[in-house]
């Protein structure tokens, strides 16, 4: 009863909104294909019928597809219109056969600049032959001879023709600034609707669209003749144009929840069927789909309910076409190709740097032909990727301390060679050089190159040491070993987050050498990386949290809560302490730290962050004994006796061991201790001001928040998570 309640509420009322766009819509297509007009009604039905209930996606519409139009005008008038269904039938018998394989996923690795730019070209095409007729002229065989033709036709313009056509661009035009009420009906219908009415009413001479005999224009197909190299290559042309449109749609509006092998086998049996009844191609379509969605669609039976009232329509009021000036249609068919140039496209490939793709597929579909602009947009997104698979950087400087530096970033094949060779022929003989390898594939070509000149140099007095950041291919083709089959994925940088011991270019010993070393590591990989961010910061910092935490060196706030430059104001002291307001011994520090951050810097949070095994809470279990002869810090560990009067309290608190419970019982004190300042309590009884506890289990490089308080600090935690590291 549920599923059945939702198809009359949601389903039902979408299907009739798609119904009223898929009817002009298709009476259009099939005039840009030089179809029948019953066969883009036709495909309009068996698109929403068949594709929908053998389909794998739940609100995708499809039909016949202005994307196809330029293929199968060709085709008609190369084997004529029954030939052409046949090739529309074995096209799908293609796209079963894919389906059944599951190979559908293939499809998407189409880029999507191509498609795009293809979708563009043929609505270039379509909007210049199509203006020709809503000039009351006749369309010339290519685009570019439509284009040169245009300005004539501009200048001869045929009355009550042109007229009519003029009309229906501007009510498109307009109807979509209408307000909410008046949108209901679509655009297209009420363009349609309009110009026929203004035309009938006005006595306008134009061409009608003649839908008599509906049915005696549906024609069998027959096997066509001719080249079958031709013939093979336009099945598989229709049934990859068809499919991959149809995925990438489905995808679109319903997500990676389609099923999208289930779906392209759908399109296939459309399509056998579509073949057979002697209807246009069917695939899925942006413009009905979108609609369908937007109009509250929830599952299949919207689109199969769509492709019944064509049916319905087709049967009752097929009479009511013969209404619509054939200007009309062409009028909405340049509206649609003008539509299929979407910019919205352009700067999605944009931002991927495939613009050039884009307009190149586009031209090419312009001026070349749609099947040949098609494969001169795949050939050069596949140089491109090529291009961007064997990228590489070189670059090479003299450092202060008189040593070169040279940097080799990327895939370093052949074709990176001549840039790799004038950075090395740079290098002046004699020179120290520091030669760091931070690839992740290297060819034969530019191994003997780099070994080549490591020789060459050495023999000339000067010293080569190379670092290899990413895999060793150097030192592997040095020794003679096999090499790497292939690329290797990235690996997380051998640097900054690492312990000195555990690294192999810093001084394993610590101390001065260390520093110095780290130092020049930050200037030569890191500085370059962030000093961008670091020159913004140099004006002014913003932190949002006053983070408290301890002095142990196992503690490094910004990598356990992966923050940045500029994140923190952080005090760090020994147990994580925070004394209490007007209790000695005072420590200015803390509180000055406390006061800067909420009173100048405005933080929304302080956060106070303890950790497993602290040194100082184990010195207040030993009651100071640990502390032994360092007055300072049992002076300072009496800022713990709070902290240590709690545990003693609260026998049943957070923690495994008694260091453990000690350790997490500490950080909830010391957010209490906070609280004994009197503008921290304001700002957090105001809501302004936020407490948070942190615990990080060091064993288990785990973080745990004990609290995060607004109003108070209870004796335990009222909030508690994990978040592993």
């Amino acid at each position: 009863m549920t599923e059945r309640n939702g198809i009359l509420r949601y389903d039902l009322p979408a299907s009739l909104v798609v119904f009223l766009i898929a009817v002009p819509l298709s009476l259009g297509i099939a005039v840009a294909s030089g179809a029948p007009l019953a066969a883009g009604l036709v495909a309009a039905a068996v698109g929403g019928i068949v594709a929908g209930f053998f389909g794998g996606s739940a609100v995708q519409v499809s039909g016949p597809a202005a994307g196809l139009s330029l293929v199968v005008a060709d085709l008609v008038h190369t084997y004529g219109w029954r030939a052409t269904c046949m090739i529309t039938l074995l096209a799908g018998v293609v796209q079963l056969l894919l389906g059944l394989f599951r190979v559908a996923r293939a499809a998407l690795a189409v880029s999507p600049a191509v498609v795009h730019g293809m979708l563009a070209g043929v609505g270039v095409v379509i909007a210049l032959s199509q203006l020709h007729i809503v000039l009351g002229g006749s369309p010339q065989r290519s685009a570019v001879e439509n284009l040169l033709e245009l300005p004539a036709q501009i200048a001869d313009l045929h009355g009550h023709a042109a007229a009519v056509g003029l009309l229906t661009i501007a009510v498109l035009l307009v109807w979509t600034r209408l307000p909410q009420k008046m949108r209901l009906i679509p655009a297209p219908l009420a363009a349609l609707v309009i110009a026929a009415l203004a035309a009938g009413l006005l006595g306008w001479d134009v061409t009608r669209v003649d839908l008599s005999g509906l049915f005696t224009q549906i024609q069998l197909p027959v096997l066509p003749s001719g080249d079958w190299h031709g013939i093979v290559g336009a099945v598989l042309l229709v049934a990859l144009l068809a499919g991959v449109e149809s995925l990438l749609c489905s995808v679109a509006v319903d997500g990676h929840r389609v099923d999208l092998d289930k779906e392209l086998t759908g399109q296939g049996i459309a399509n056998v069927v579509a073949g057979a009844l002697g209807a246009l191609p069917v695939a899925g379509v942006i413009v009905r789909s979108t609609a369908n969605k937007t109009a509250g669609a929830r599952s299949r039976w919207s689109a199969i309910m769509h492709g019944c009232w064509v049916v319905v329509f087709c049967l009752g009021l097929g009479w009511t076409v013969r209404l619509i000036p054939m200007e009309s249609l062409a009028a909405l068919l340049v509206f649609i190709g003008i539509q299929m140039i979407n910019l919205g496209h352009v700067r999605k490939v944009h931002g991927h740097g495939e613009v050039p793709i884009y307009v190149v597929t586009l031209l090419g579909v312009v001026l070349l032909g749609l099947g040949e602009g098609v494969l001169v947009g795949l050939a050069l997104a596949a140089f491109l990727t090529l291009r961007r698979l064997t990228w590489v950087s070189v670059q090479a400087r003299r450092r202060n301390d008189g040593r070169w530096h040279v940097a080799v970033n990327g895939s370093l094949m052949f074709l990176g060679v001549p840039r790799l060779t004038a950075a090395l022929r740079s290098v002046p003989a004699g020179a120290d050089v520091d030669l760091d390898l931070n690839i992740d594939f290297m060819d034969n070509a530019a191994f003997e190159t780099i070994h080549t000149w490591r020789l060459e140099h050495e023999r000339g007095g000067g010293s080569v040491e190379i670092d290899e950041l990413h895999d060793e291919w150097y030192t592997i083709a040095a020794s003679g070993s096999r090499m790497f089959p292939a690329k290797t994925p990235p690996k997380a940088p051998d640097r900054w987050w690492l312990p000195w011991t555990h690294r192999r270019l810093v001084p394993r010993q610590g101390g001065p050498a260390a520093l110095e070393s780290g130092a020049k590591e930050f200037h030569e990989r890191t500085a370059p990386l962030v000093r961008s961010i670091f020159t913004e910061l140099a004006h002014k910092q913003m932190p949002s949290h006053l983070f408290i935490t301890c002095a142990d060196s196992r503690i490094v706030p910004s990598l356990i809560t992966a923050s940045g430059p500029g994140d923190l104001f952080t005090v760090r002291n020994i147990g994580n302490l925070v004394p209490r307001c007007g209790i000695g011994p005072t420590d200015d520090s803390v509180v000055a730290a406390i006061e800067y951050a909420t009173q100048v810097l405005h933080v929304r949070t302080i956060t106070v962050c303890g950790h497993s095994g602290c040194g100082a809470m184990a010195g207040l279990l030993s009651g100071g004994v640990k502390a032994g002869s360092m007055p300072g810090l049992r002076r300072w560990l009496r800022h713990g006796n709070h902290s240590l009067a709690r545990y003693i309290a609260d026998h049943d608190g957070p923690g495994a061991g008694p260091l453990d419970r000690l350790c997490r019982v500490n950080v909830l004190q010391q957010l209490e201790n906070l609280r004994t300042y009197r503008r921290v309590d304001e700002l957090v009884r105001s809501g302004q001001l936020e407490l948070v506890g942190l615990y990080f289990d060091i064993g288990a490089a785990r973080v745990e928040v004990l609290s995060a308080v607004g109003e108070d600090v209870s004796g335990s935690a009222r909030r508690t998570g994990n978040m592993v590291l």
